[in-house]
């Protein structure tokens, strides 16, 4: 017997060659193909004939509009908030220990500390998945208003927290603030997959990467406000008499500020219509779809008899085989990304104070006045957002699109790695006082790569690679993974009592794996969402050189006996 492999399509000899490559070289030289495919391939290939709805067409090569900013707006205005909340709480942790648990540094007990850190990310985690999936069921536009008043009065909650006992001042923040996280998690998926439906395909990533780094400026205005307000109640002449008064208002203030933004533009989000693409899909109203985006774009839609097309789109569950088999991998790969990037992020955010504590950045705490340690606290947390995080943003706003997503994530993984080490190795280095200025540099580099890779990238391809009627549950999903690592980096940090510099080379750890489950994620630049997912298909019958190709797309090889 004579083995001939016969292939007539470049998709299908491109899946040859990688089927062959992996059969004669074994999992190691899979794993190389897959590297070499990530940092040289072209945008994965249709699977099938597929038939784009008009409506969604003329989405997807629409031009850049005024209405596409006000989105960005609109949605990044619920990111600004969730920076702003799950952030401050780490600047105002000092004074409560200071005023109510009578602590010469400020540090809450234990368990205490892990609470007033960990309850929000807590209710992130089942914000997620319960608005996630709920997103998918009832709408997005529906559930979004529902988030953003959640949001509001929990924030406002969240600094009445009144009474005389400091157990129980502490246990009624704890309540609000897992609510106020329950509501910031919905805001994670539906803010994502509105705006990746709303966009084109050419500037999609932009978009949302836009929408996202509203999260950098939420985390500087937590630092600015924090430095406002300390500095202001710092120079009353009421601060000389009652410190730890003065300072009880200062933390109130700051939590409930966190209110304005989201109050903002709670009337644009109750006037936005539902995306075309759950209106057309999901629903099936085409023409409902088609005049909600006449009413906000300027686009040429097509006549009504275009409008009333049937498509016939695949109806698997997130629980069933077909869904394990064509986005399986996918689900798990974002995942498991976003989870060991939160270990990461949310450590060196949530715990930046102790970190740099460790090489002696602040001084004796003892020797400071409550609002004076939050004031270097805070005014060192905006140098670091201002100098790293920010043009970390800002770089993926301009250059995902170019670059491409798997890319910007792997050099992301990649250099957080060689800096994180560069910190831990000779930690006890940069505890020279000549060396605080490098220290601050090295960390502000670990945040750049972080923005400007992995934190924002990992936002924006569960909105890209999963069916419209699933793409919010398997954002959620994806995101509350993400805080379930945000959750263990917490805990790790405040009761391994492990050291900073090992702390440091766990998290570098982390960051390699991020770089392995990277290479199990497609490409999707430039590319409209059903052509991504492939949930679409012609309801005719398609051509005979598409039915070909749909026959041996498959098809690695034949045999000839």
């Amino acid at each position: 017997e004579t083995t001939a492999t016969m292939f007539t399509t470049w998709p299908a000899r491109r899946h040859a060659c990688s089927s062959l490559f992996c059969h004669l070289h074994g999992a190691g030289s899979a794993m190389l193909y897959r590297v070499l495919d990530a940092v040289t391939s072209v945008k994965c290939e249709t699977r099938r004939a597929r038939k784009q709805i008009k409506v969604l067409e003329a989405l997807d090569v629409a031009g850049t509009q005024l209405y596409h900013f006000t989105t960005i707006v609109i949605a990044g205005m619920g990111f600004f908030t969730d920076a702003y909340d799950l952030f401050s709480v780490s600047l105002i942790a000092d004074l409560l220990g200071r005023i109510y648990y009578h602590s010469a540094d400020g540090r809450l007990p234990g368990n205490v500390a892990g609470a007033v850190s960990g309850v929000a990310l807590c209710g992130t985690v089942l914000g997620q998945l319960f608005f996630g999936w709920l997103g998918d069921r009832m709408g997005r536009k529906l559930i979004y208003g529902v988030t953003l008043k959640l949001m509001v009065v929990c924030s406002l909650a969240s600094g009445l927290s009144f009474h005389n006992k400091p157990e129980c001042v502490v246990a009624t923040l704890c309540f609000f603030r897992f609510w106020l996280g329950f509501g910031i998690g919905g805001d994670y998926p539906l803010s994502a997959t509105i705006m990746s439906e709303y966009a084109n395909k050419r500037t999609r990533g932009a978009f949302i990467a836009a929408v996202f780094a509203m999260q950098g400026l939420g985390n500087l205005a937590a630092g600015a406000v924090v430095l406002v307000l300390s500095a202001s109640f710092k120079n009353t002449a009421a601060y000389d008499t009652d410190q730890l008064g003065q300072a009880d208002y200062v933390w109130r203030i700051v939590l409930m500020l966190g209110a304005v933004p989201a109050l903002l533009t709670y009337y644009w989000r109750m006037k936005m219509p539902e995306t075309a693409r759950y209106t057309a899909l999901i629903t099936k109203n085409l023409k409902l779809a088609a005049s909600d985006m006449a009413a906000v774009l300027n686009i040429d839609f097509v006549s009504d008899m275009d409008a009333e097309a049937v498509v016939k789109q695949d109806e698997f569950g997130l629980f069933s085989m077909e869904f394990l088999h064509k986005h399986g991998r996918q689900l798990l790969g974002t995942t498991v990304c976003w989870f060991v990037l939160d270990v990461v992020f949310y450590s060196l955010n949530l715990f930046m104070k102790d970190i740099f504590n460790g090489i002696g950045w602040f001084g004796d705490a003892a020797e400071m006045s409550p609002l004076e340690q939050t004031y270097k606290i805070a005014r060192t947390q905006a140098i670091i957002v201002v100098g790293g995080s920010l043009p970390g943003y800002f770089l993926t706003v301009l250059f995902v699109d170019r670059i491409g997503r798997i890319k910007i994530q792997l050099m992301g993984f990649t250099m957080m790695t060689i800096f994180m080490i560069g910190l831990a190795a000779p930690y006890k280095f940069w505890s020279k006082p000549n060396m605080h200025a490098g220290f601050a540099i090295m960390y502000a580099l670990i945040l750049f790569f972080s923005n400007f890779g992995p934190n924002s990238t990992t936002f924006i391809l569960p909105t890209e690679i999963f069916p419209t009627r699933l793409r919010s549950t398997c954002n959620g999903i994806s995101a509350a993974g993400g805080k379930c690592g945000a959750i263990i980096g917490v805990l790790w940090f405040q009761y391994s009592h492990t050291s900073i510099r090992s702390s440091l080379l766990l998290l570098a750890g982390c960051n390699l794996v991020g770089v392995m489950f990277t290479l199990a994620l497609p490409e999707s630049k430039g590319m409209s969402l059903e052509d991504i997912t492939g949930e679409m298909e012609e309801e005719s019958e398609p051509s005979q050189e598409s039915a070909t190709i749909a026959e041996v797309e498959f098809i690695h090889s034949v045999e000839v006996l």
